[in-house]
């Protein structure tokens, strides 16, 4: 009996804080409208009728300012650093609300909304010409919300090892009793079944550093309130980094063994001469693998985003069809929709960061296993 309260007691204090990040996104999930809703948006939901494809992309596209919410005129929003290099103006340093939500140039840039520049910074004449596009290193949306996720890392690590040695002959309690069975089980259920006992070691702080920064930025993205919210894992660019990452390790710690089943695998000769048939074929997996992590966790985070806005998006657009009554009544669906979306994409969060993780270490397991 007091091994099975004891249990309970332990499963409750893991699931409290889920159960709570679960309530707090559902009570949040209703000011997605809100949080959501550009100024250009709101601008045409006036004069042009809501533009709903527009409004989904801004959504989930990055932006030079942080947008908080539109009331009416009134554009809440929080402006971050412009950081460009031009070959005719050198270095400008300056903060995004010089360009007047993009409205407006300023010492000789803009952000362009139209074209094959759209969303780019520019440089232009006094005319107003385009006449090249400068080096852009501006700390947008996206990379803000990093710094958000780095600095909740931080204290949820930091927290985590100064509580360690005060757990050592007991068991441990707060963050460390919610964080240390998920780090068990990326140790014992993946780096080790899927590169072996003796190599696992040194691919953990990769592992786990990878699978954090995921499962974070995924589940902070579904929080639709500042400072939180920002589609990191959704951003193609951030992929492709973890991506790289996975890749570069996985070429640097490739054994002979691993680059010899590449360019002179154990198939039959005609395979391999005259036309070298299977090398081309491995090299592009080697290509591919890395490719299919960006896509995968890219496209499944940012298709929850955008079906989320969908769903709320309805509303504004049976509101101009049909009128208030018609916005009023398709509301009631769509909000009831999209906290389903959220609570689903909570699941989707967890199931994308292990998926990432698991394939990166099947992949360095690979890389580094010896010849039978």
């Amino acid at each position: 009996m007091l091994i099975a309260e004891h249990n309970e007691k332990k499963m409750m204090q893991i699931l409290r804080p889920i159960l709570f990040l679960i309530l707090f996104v559902f009570t949040g999930a209703g000011f997605v409208s809100a949080a959501g809703v550009t100024e250009k948006d709101t601008t045409n939901s006036h004069s042009e009728g809501f533009e709903a494809g527009k409004h989904v992309i801004a959504h989930v596209s990055d932006a030079f300012e942080w947008h908080i919410a539109t009331f009416g005129e009134t554009h809440i929003s929080i402006p971050l650093p412009i950081i460009l290099y031009s070959s005719n103006k050198g270095w400008n340093f300056f903060m995004s609300s010089k360009f007047h939500h993009g409205h407006e140039a300023y010492n000789g840039f803009r952000i362009e909304h139209v074209g094959e520049n759209e969303g780019k910074i520019v440089e232009i004449n006094q005319n107003g010409e385009v006449v090249g596009l400068p080096i852009d290193l501006s700390i947008t949306k996206t990379v803000a919300g990093i710094f958000v996720s780095v600095i909740v890392l931080f204290f949820i690590f930091l927290n985590i090892a100064k509580s360690a040695p005060k757990s050592v002959n007991k068991a441990p309690a707060g963050l460390q009793n919610l964080f240390e069975p998920i780090i068990l089980f990326i140790r014992d259920e993946v780096a080790k079944p899927a590169i072996g006992e003796k190599k696992f070691e040194k691919f953990m702080p990769f592992l786990l550093t990878a699978f954090f920064f995921i499962l974070i930025n995924n589940l902070l993205g579904l929080i639709p309130i500042f400072p939180f919210g920002t589609n990191v894992t959704g951003n193609i660019a951030v992929t492709m980094v973890l991506a790289l990452f996975t890749f570069f390790i996985t070429s640097i710690s490739g054994n002979k063994h691993y680059w010899k089943e590449i360019y002179n695998p154990d198939v039959p000769w005609w395979l391999k001469y005259p036309v070298p048939l299977m090398p081309i074929v491995e090299l592009s997996g080697v290509i591919t693998k890395p490719f299919v992590l960006m896509v995968r966790l890219f496209a499944n985070m940012m298709a929850g985003h955008m079906i989320v806005t969908v769903f709320v998006s309805l509303i504004f657009i049976f509101n101009d069809l049909m009128g208030v009554e018609a916005g009023l009544g398709v509301s009631f669906v769509s909000v009831a929709f999209s906290v389903f979306i959220v609570l689903l994409d909570i699941l989707v969060s967890f199931i994308q960061a292990y998926v990432f993780t698991l394939l990166s270490a099947l992949y360095f397991g690979m890389a580094t296993s010896e010849h039978h």
